[in-house]
């Protein structure tokens, strides 16, 4: 060993997230639902198709890449869309071609930020993607369909890789530490986990940054991310108390509260699913049938904001959440179905049994069915209830909002 080996050790150098990215599918964290699918099932085979990785930072796209490269036993290239052009890729494709011809070995081509790639660039790829000479994997932020071209998504498989639970973070995070013998208190740990809100390198990056300071605490990491560390809790009383402020708010009609809430979560890191559960359920509990619309909102406002993330999902929850907030409101749907589920003893009448069977008319299935579209109105009196709850209500409608119209409806053809 001369004077110069150590400062040539490259991997010395290299960030954390490098140094511990997995190089076999059994190394890899998260993502279980596509893996253990037929795209598991392909790279274990050494059998890979085109791909296009779509997720968000940190889920593991490049590291997935790299796995397919080790699985198969291929050249891996990997190239910037934003820095790269159409020299460079023909350079590529001509070396892949040497070493499919004199050593039969494949070549993944892996294109990070793949939507910054021209029609020209795309187009370029198609014939090589096609006929196999490389095998193209893509990685993107951007929905794919948007961004890259009808024919080279139709030579592609979609993978959209999901945002890393914050279990799945800290299983890396445990394993880095393991690894190289950091010195971490486990609060430190879930507070990074936390902060890196499902993002794996972001989290390596935060870990190996609050390790130059010594032992990694809690007020270590206060010094090292200052303001960015807030005050919410996704874990402790402040959680669940903004949560229910947040609920009860809508619940109580001031959207300026609701709105305050949905901002301490946003700025707090709390996750988009949660919050726009949340705002669904509130729509159906607590306004219910006294506006419907309010639910078909919130439903939208929930994929919406999973489909476009932050900080653009902000602006599509607050939508919901002053919509839900100032409609009118009524429990009437919630209280019926926890009355019905206390309540659910009693038989079928015959004439409302199935009798899509031979025989069932002998047994008295059907017998007497009034058909409601055959009578003025739509509508004919006929029990429908069991004979022992034949007098019991569940729903009872309110006079807000739309479910007053409801109300109004059933009374007048019930009561006449």
């Amino acid at each position: 060993m001369d004077l110069f080996d150590s400062i040539n050790d490259d991997k010395k150098y290299q960030p954390l997230a490098e140094r511990l990215r997995p190089k076999t599918l059994s190394d890899f964290t998260g993502q279980e639902k596509i893996l253990r699918g037929a795209l598991g099932k392909m790279i274990a085979q050494g059998q890979t198709p085109s791909l296009i990785f779509f997720g968000e930072p940190g889920t593991g796209k490049t590291t997935l890449a790299k796995i397919i490269a080790n699985t198969t036993a291929s050249n891996f290239v990997k190239v910037n869309a934003a820095l790269s052009g159409i020299s460079e890729l023909r350079g590529i494709v001509k070396e892949a071609q040497d070493q499919r011809k004199f050593y039969r070995k494949g070549t993944i081509l892996f294109i990070d930020e793949i939507h910054r790639f021209n029609k020209g660039q795309q187009d370029f790829l198609l014939p090589y993607v096609e006929d196999g000479r490389i095998t193209l994997i893509g990685a993107t932020t951007e929905n794919p369909f948007f961004e890259v071209n009808a024919a080279l998504l139709s030579r592609v498989k979609i993978v959209r890789l999901s945002k890393l639970t914050t279990d799945d973070i800290k299983k890396i995070l445990r394993r880095a530490v393991d690894a190289e013998c950091f010195n971490v208190e486990e609060r430190a740990l879930e507070i990074i986990a936390d902060f890196a809100d499902g993002d794996a390198r972001m989290a390596l990056n935060l870990l190996e940054q609050a390790t130059f300071a010594g032992k990694v605490t809690v007020e270590s990491l206060r010094d090292l991310l200052g303001e960015r560390i807030r005050r919410y809790d996704k874990k402790g009383d402040n959680h669940y108390n903004t949560a229910s402020a947040f609920i009860k708010s809508m619940r109580g009609s001031d959207p300026d509260a609701a709105i305050f809430y949905l901002a301490k979560m946003i700025d707090g890191g709390e996750d988009l699913t949660f919050i726009a559960r949340r705002i669904v359920i509130c729509a159906a509990e607590d306004v219910g049938n006294a506006d419907p619309q309010a639910l078909i909102l919130a439903n939208a406002a929930a994929q919406a904001a999973q489909f476009v993330g932050l900080p653009e999902a902000r602006i599509i929850l607050a939508q919901a959440v002053t919509y839900i907030a100032a409609a009118p409101k009524s429990n009437a749907a919630y209280l019926a179905i926890d009355k019905a589920l206390a309540d659910t003893q009693g038989d079928v009448p015959k004439h409302l049994r199935d009798t899509h069977y031979k025989g069932a008319k002998a047994f008295g299935h059907g017998v007497g069915y009034k058909y409601p579209h055959d009578f003025p109105n739509h509508f004919v009196r006929q029990q429908y209830l069991p004979d022992k709850k034949i007098s019991t209500r569940y729903y009872e409608p309110t006079t807000q909002g739309a479910e007053a119209k409801i109300k109004q409806q059933l009374e007048s053809l019930w009561q006449n």
